[in-house]
Order: structure tokens, then C-alpha cells, then sequence
């Protein structure tokens, strides 16, 4: 087991099947399996657009993401964990994806490479996002 993956395996492929679920949930548009990702009291850092900001609560986070993904209709959305860290109920996580979409504005194929520092909480059994914040890695 390296540094990056600690804590028990049975949690560390729930929380890899959780940053799965979500980008199957991305590229299929489905709301409902995106709303069951998040923890009730959850943000959501988009600070990297600086319009965006932090979205706090489950409702408006699924508000902002159902707002947002028709524009983009031909998305393609890989995810990859690079760091589980479970300590008991909680866990650190960071997932790296790409994605491939059009610019809604120009119609041009765009391409990002992207991380998400994440924190999770397991309730009912169940891990969740309690926190996800976005970064740009590379972008075309």
C-alpha cells in the first residue's frame, strides 16, 4: 500500500466506484445518480471560475450542475482517482479527469485535464462528497 492509498481496501473501492459513478453520471446527464453522490450539507468549489464561486447544499449544487450540462451535449467525462486517504467515517480523496466537449459559445472541440480535491463522509453505510473543489491542470 503506498502513502496515497491508506485505510481500509473495502472503503477505498466504495470511494473509487463513488468518483465513477459520478463521471458515468456526467456523461449520461442523469441527475438522479448525481444528486445520490452528495451529502445533504456539501460544497461545491468553483472558484476557479470566479462567477461560480463555492455552491453550499446538495440543492444547489444539483441546481447549478442541471443548469449547466445541457450546453454541453457531447461530453465525454473520465475520471481517475490519484489519492484515497480513509480515516474512518471521513476520507480525503483527489480525482483527476478529462474531458472532451464542445464550447457552447464557438462550437469548437475543447479539452481539459482537471482535479478535484475532494473530502467524503460516509453516512448509512454509504460514502458521499462532502466536498469537491475544482482545478484546471491543462486546457485546449
Amino acid at each position: 500500500m503506498s502513502r496515497n492509498y491508506t485505510g481500509p481496501l473495502e472503503d477505498r473501492i466504495a470511494i473509487r466506484e463513488l468518483m465513477e459513478s459520478y463521471a458515468d453520471a456526467v456523461n449520461r446527464c442523469d441527475r438522479d445518480l448525481m444528486t445520490s453522490l452528495w451529502a445533504e450539507e456539501s460544497h461545491w468549489d468553483l472558484s476557479h471560475y470566479p462567477q461560480l464561486g463555492v455552491v453550499s447544499g446538495r440543492a444547489a449544487i444539483m441546481d447549478l450542475w442541471a443548469s449547466a450540462m445541457p450546453a454541453y451535449p457531447e461530453l465525454s467525462f473520465v475520471a481517475m482517482p490519484g489519492m484515497i486517504r480513509v480515516d474512518g467515517d471521513t476520507a480525503q480523496a483527489r480525482t483527476y479527469f478529462s474531458e472532451v466537449y464542445t464550447e457552447p459559445d464557438t462550437g469548437k472541440d475543447k479539452r481539459a485535464r482537471a482535479c478535484y480535491n475532494d473530502k467524503l463522509v460516509k453516512q448509512n453505510g454509504e460514502w458521499l462528497f462532502a466536498e469537491r473543489v475544482f482545478s484546471i491542470l491543462h486546457q485546449t
